[in-house]
């Protein structure tokens, strides 16, 4: 089970961390996490390429360590890399001095001032150490393309149902979101379009 928006609370937990773009009433913010994947993360280039839009990758950094050419195409498209962690740990099943390192290393390999939680589960005490390094990013709409379970009509419209302007939407680059993926991204670019929305990396 997951939220499309995150718990209320999380506003509260994490003070500073972006949710949402403020003052942007036509612009969504793409996100992508988990990859790079050799599959997945090509095909989602090839979609942001012909809408001629960017968007944002949350790459785990063991994921670029064995794809630095989709790190590089990542980068050469235009788009914002970000850290995901280096091994997608569990903040609530993971010590602080652990899951910081953890995320310090890939902040280290990739260059990156941008770090969204895997699962978005961080305690307050990791939390707080990780936003003296780097901004934390959560999100304002979730796409469920990572539920195999899921319809390409129920990730749509998890998406076109909550999205707003300045929303950060999450979606996956990843093995397990690739059918969803296929099925959905392109419909929803075009269908947010439609809408008037213009899309930005962060």
């Amino acid at each position: 089970m997951y939220l499309i928006r995150p718990p209320f609370f999380y506003r509260w937990l994490f003070p500073k961390a972006l949710f949402r773009v403020p003052n942007e009433k036509d612009t969504v913010y793409l996100t992508f996490d988990d990859g790079p994947h050799p599959e997945a993360t090509p095909f989602v280039l090839d979609v942001l390429k012909a809408h001629g839009i960017k968007a944002t990758f949350f790459v785990l950094g063991k994921n670029a360590k064995e794809h630095p050419e989709l790190v590089e195409r990542i980068r050469n498209e235009g788009h914002t890399l970000a850290n995901h962690g280096m091994n997608h740990l569990n903040g609530w099943q993971t010590d602080t001095e652990t899951y910081v390192a953890d995320c310090l290393e890939a902040k280290q390999l990739l260059g990156t001032e941008l770090y969204r939680p895997p699962y978005a589960r961080i305690t307050r005490r990791q939390y707080k150490r990780i936003s003296k390094e780097q901004t934390v990013v959560m999100w304002d709409v979730i796409s469920g393309d990572f539920d195999e379970s899921a319809t390409p009509n129920e990730v749509i419209d998890n998406v076109l149902k909550k999205v707003r302007g300045g929303s950060i939407v999450t979606m996956h680059d990843s093995k397990k979101a690739m059918n969803a993926l296929k099925s959905s991204l392109n419909e929803i670019i075009s269908r947010l379009k439609a809408r008037g929305y213009r899309f930005k990396a962060l």
